[in-house]
């Protein structure tokens, strides 16, 4: 929460483009506060992507996107981008991987490792199993500025810590706090 994800995001898609190369924007369905299919920075940039839905073959998708693309004009796509990922399904993970090796088009995903009960996500589980290379983006903790490690749901001004994985909120609903203030909210640290 809040280390400029979907910042990152939007800059590496930018940056293809800006040398004339093909990248698929993509996103969960999920996460609609923006609209369906719309990757939104808390700074306020943003851009339309393709949603990505919970029962969606991504490999399927990419290998006739990537063989249209090249049946137009000769170019095939130059890399996936993926926000949100943490609510990929295992399946999919595993599509991404087989994009990678079979169609040999690189797939970035961007999300967050673990919920507000510091349990992983199932996307993330399967993206830390598969990946070739893992990327930690940093913030920090809400209320004393040492690194975020976890993410604190917050309801009516007060910590949550049961409840359903998924609920669908930004800086009203979650705070990036370090372990310490994890448990300890909002007091003093030694």
């Amino acid at each position: 929460m809040g280390s400029g994800k979907t910042i990152e995001i939007l800059k590496v898609a930018h940056n293809y483009e800006l040398q004339g190369r093909k990248v698929v924007l993509m996103t969960s369905s999920l996460d609609d506060r923006s609209g369906a299919g719309v990757v939104a920075s808390r700074i306020g940039l943003s851009r339309q992507a393709q949603p990505i839905a919970p029962d969606q073959d991504l490999f399927a998708y990419i290998s006739k996107l990537n063989q249209q693309e090249q049946e137009a004009d000769g170019y095939p796509l130059a890399a996936v981008l993926i926000d949100e990922a943490q609510f990929l399904k295992k399946e999919q993970v595993i599509e991404c991987a087989k994009i990678v090796d079979e169609l040999h088009i690189p797939v970035m995903a961007f999300g967050l490792k673990n919920d507000f009960q510091n349990h992983l996500f199932e996307g993330s589980e399967y993206l830390l199993l598969y990946a070739d290379k893992i990327e930690e983006m940093k913030t920090i903790c809400h209320f004393c500025g040492h690194k975020a490690i976890m993410a604190l749901r917050y309801k009516d001004g007060r910590p949550v810590y049961e409840g359903e994985q998924v609920q669908i909120g930004g800086d009203e609903a979650y705070y990036p706090v370090c372990r310490f203030h994890y448990f300890h909210p909002g007091q003093a640290r030694d």
